[in-house]
């Protein structure tokens, strides 16, 4: 089982920066780490993964160049650094993490709610 609590969220203007935290515990071994986000009415998207050994990381075109994911492994910690916010960025945010090197992921955290006024 692995707990993920993610962090950081909070309201700020266009244009400002914001960097969730995604804290794991548990035992259960894990290969990549996912951040999500989820609007009003709209379905869950893709935001950003990072391989935990490689460090190598993949991005939504939605956020390229404006997101960046790290992870921190002696603390068990992933973040996502946001930069430029768009009110169209406002969701809830949620990190998961996964066992294997594609596809679906294992768990999830309970999210973190950002939002970006203009």
């Amino acid at each position: 089982q692995v707990q993920l609590v993610e962090s950081g969220g909070g309201l700020v203007q266009t244009g400002g920066s914001l960097r969730l935290s995604c804290a794991a515990s548990g035992r259960t071994f894990r290969i990549r780490m996912g951040w999500f986000r989820q609007a009003p009415g709209k379905e869950r998207e893709f935001l950003a993964t990072i391989r935990l050994t490689t460090g190598s990381t993949d991005y939504a075109d939605s956020v390229k160049g404006r997101f960046t994911i790290s992870r921190d492994n002696a603390n068990n910690t992933v973040y996502l650094q946001m930069n430029s916010l768009k009110p169209e960025d406002t969701a809830v945010y949620y990190c998961a993490s996964s066992s294997r090197i594609w596809g679906s992921y294992d768990y999830w955290g309970q999210g973190t709610q950002v939002t970006v006024s203009s």
